[in-house]
């Protein structure tokens, strides 16, 4: 009776380590929206991608690609002009992210991205990426202060691009910080796990529905690339562009 139960208990072992290997290695997925549902697929990349075959990549079934430019004041992805450079090349919708720091001013933040990314009215929305990093999960920033601090640096983009940036948000940053407010702004929300469900009930934009997915094109640190739907048609998705 021991050795049927300890050999079940190594079958258990066994199946789950492989199960979580088969996940970490991107064989499994927890999402796989359907290309009918979701017709306009994307990807999002930084300097951990490497250098990137823009030619290559754009060939492989996704219409946009965001881009990471900058963080925080004073921080630029160190591939983000090569790789802007070579994606307006392509029949790709380019578009660029910031990553938001909760340690710097809004006005000091602004003046990074618009140092750094051409105001090109072909271009997609500006994003701000507001999520957690460092120590932050612990030591949560103020609500309040962070929100106003994201407001005004939302709204020199807008200014400045005269385009209506996007928020891209964790289901817990989503939660602490944008949820009930922000209405004007579109939402570009993450969650590897399940559909996207916002609590307050608000249509999203954009889905980062895995960060496992392995493409062709790019010989980076990062074996895995983020993929992105838009939540539309592709003639809704232009519109994007447009605004």
């Amino acid at each position: 009776m021991k050795k049927f139960i300890y050999i079940s208990i190594i079958i258990v072992v066994l199946t789950v380590c492989i199960i979580a290997f088969l996940i970490y290695n991107g064989n499994i997925k927890f999402n796989n929206p359907s290309s009918e549902d979701y017709p306009v697929r994307g990807i999002d990349v930084s300097e951990y991608q490497g250098e990137i075959d823009w030619e290559k990549l754009s060939n492989q079934n996704i219409d946009f690609a965001y881009i990471k430019a900058t963080e925080g004041s004073s921080y630029t992805d160190e591939r983000f002009q090569y790789n802007y450079q070579n994606a307006i090349t392509t029949n790709l919708k380019i578009g660029a992210y910031h990553f938001f720091s909760f340690d710097s001013d809004a006005i000091s933040q602004s003046e990074n991205y618009i140092k750094n990314v051409p105001k090109d009215m072909n271009l997609l929305p500006p994003v701000v990426d507001i999520e957690f990093y460092g120590d932050k999960n612990k030591n949560i920033p103020n609500v309040e202060n962070t929100r106003e601090q994201l407001k005004k640096l939302l709204e020199k983009l807008e200014e400045y691009y005269e385009k209506n940036p996007i928020i891209y948000a964790t289901n817990t940053s989503y939660n602490l910080y944008i949820k009930d407010n922000f209405e004007g702004y579109k939402i570009w929300i993450r969650d590897i796990f399940s559909t996207p469900n916002l609590k307050d009930n608000r249509k999203w934009t954009l889905w980062q529905y895995t960060n496992r997915e392995r493409l062709e094109g790019y010989n980076g640190e990062e074996k895995f690339i983020d993929m992105n739907v838009f939540n539309g048609s592709y003639e809704e998705f232009m519109k994007l562009v447009e605004e």
